[in-house]
């Protein structure tokens, strides 16, 4: 259903946010994605929903190529989402059901829809009671609650929420917990971005955790844990060329002592010393070879 593949994010100052990114999501997982303060959570929801683009590779929501969407088809694509940000966003000039009721307006339905799926919203989150209040009159788990129900009025396929119970107490994260496993259950895929120990380790789901800009883990069940992700074709096939591959521009007999040292690259070939070429039995003539080569390689990267 969505794939994120070598995705990476730079902005001015050569600030990384995201790094080489490559992990899959199936349609109906329930995941989190975890990690500390500045580790590239928010900017992966903002390549998503398509705020920003990335600096590098390709995200992909089922056939939609995300980067690439015309800003004219934005709307379309985004009513297929489902997102809670951290600051709720309900209109402070509406009641709880006129927030709802403006969500699906926004889509072109017929009054009867409207009043019908509002109602059907508001008992899924359990608010039917608190209908005509206004954001400022619930408390902060019926706000939750209550954006949750706002941002499914559009029957998403992809639910996001972040950090949906960051500041709500224990009995109130986990009702919205319940209310998520809700939405899961009907079909709707559901990412989650979470720093709560405690409600990623009661789901016993699919936890990827990110640090410094790169998936670092990609575990079932718990959130520390750290689970190397596997990785992909492209990544095994690089690493097997890396293992196989010679220093192109060396002598086969150069390369073969080179080999037999267990001497792989070229940042070991940069620490060899003189002592080191004695005891590895460069004659004269390979050690010119490979002083021209590493002088090369050092003007090349010095240019790039």
């Amino acid at each position: 259903m969505l794939l994120f593949d070598k995705v990476s994010k730079k902005y001015d100052g050569d600030i990384t946010a995201l790094d080489n990114i490559n992990f899959s999501v199936e349609q109906g997982e329930f995941f989190f994605l975890v990690g500390p303060s500045g580790a590239g959570k928010t900017t992966l929801m903002r390549l998503l929903i398509r705020e920003e683009v990335p600096t590098s590779g390709s995200i992909f929501f089922k056939d939609i190529d995300v980067p690439n969407i015309p800003n004219k088809l934005l709307p379309t694509y985004r009513q297929r989402l489902g997102v809670v940000f951290q600051d709720i966003k309900l209109l402070s000039s509406k009641t709880l059901e006129e927030n709802i009721n403006f969500a699906l307006d926004i889509l072109g339905k017929e009054d009867k829809e409207i009043k019908e799926t509002t109602d059907y919203l508001l008992e899924t989150v359990g608010l039917q009671d608190r209908k005509n209040l206004f954001p400022h009159q619930l408390s902060g788990g019926e706000q939750q609650r209550g954006a949750i129900a706002r941002a499914l009025a559009n029957n998403p396929e992809l639910f996001i929420a972040d950090e949906p119970t960051g500041n709500l107490d224990p009995d109130n994260a986990f009702q919205v917990l319940d209310i998520l496993k809700k939405i899961n259950k009907g079909g709707t895929t559901v990412m989650i971005i979470s720093h709560d120990r405690g409600i990623v380790n009661e789901m016993k789901t699919r936890v990827v955790r990110m640090e410094k800009g790169k998936v670092i883990s990609d575990n079932h069940g718990d959130y520390d844990t750290i689970k190397t992700p596997k990785k992909t074709e492209d990544d095994k096939k690089k690493d097997e060329e890396k293992k196989n591959q010679k220093f192109k521009g060396l002598s086969k007999d150069i390369n073969d002592i080179l080999e037999k040292a267990k001497i792989s690259d070229m940042e070991m070939v940069l620490n060899l010393t003189d002592t080191d070429l004695g005891n590895l039995n460069f004659s004269h003539e390979q050690k010119d070879d490979l002083e021209k080569y590493v002088k090369n390689y050092l003007n090349k990267e010095k240019h790039d």
